[in-house]
C-alpha cells in the first residue's frame, strides 16, 4: 500500500485544514487508518485512528473535540478535519494503514501500522 498524505499548510491560530491520505494499488476501506504527527527531535505521536467501518475514531486527549477522523464517500481516502488549531499542532502530519480482520479494530501506536505516507508539514502561527 502506498499512502499519499496530503493537505497541509500555514495557517493562524483558530483555523482551520482538512488533511487527505489516498492510497494507491490497494483500496483503503479495507484497513485500519491512523493519523500520527511529529516534531523535529521527538517521537511520532498518536493523533487519531478510525477503524475499516468507519463508524468510530480513536483520538488523543490533545486533539479530542477540535479534530476529526472520516473515511470518505468512495472509501479510498481518509481525512483528517483540524478545527480551532493551535501552534502546539505544529508537526509533519503522517498517515498510516494497517490491515486487520475485524472493522471496529482501531490502533493507537505507531508499531502498529504497515504502512506509512511521506507525511504533510502543518503549521500554525499565533
Amino acid at each position: 500500500v502506498q499512502l499519499q498524505a496530503s493537505g497541509g499548510g500555514l495557517v493562524q491560530a483558530g483555523s482551520s485544514l482538512r488533511l487527505a491520505c489516498a492510497a494507491s494499488g490497494r483500496v483503503l476501506s479495507r484497513y485500519v487508518v491512523g493519523w500520527f504527527r511529529q516534531v523535529p527531535g521527538k517521537e511520532r505521536l498518536f493523533v487519531a485512528s478510525i477503524g475499516r467501518d468507519g463508524v468510530n475514531g480513536d483520538y488523543a486527549d490533545s486533539v479530542k473535540g477540535r479534530f476529526t477522523i472520516s473515511r470518505g464517500n468512495a472509501k479510498d481516502t481518509v481525512y483528517l478535519q483540524m478545527d480551532s488549531l493551535k501552534p502546539e499542532d505544529t508537526a509533519v502530519y503522517y498517515c498510516a494503514a494497517a490491515w486487520r480482520t475485524h472493522s471496529n479494530v482501531l490502533l493507537t501506536t505507531t508499531r502498529a501500522y504497515d504502512y506509512w505516507g511521506q507525511g504533510t508539514l502543518v503549521t500554525v502561527s499565533s
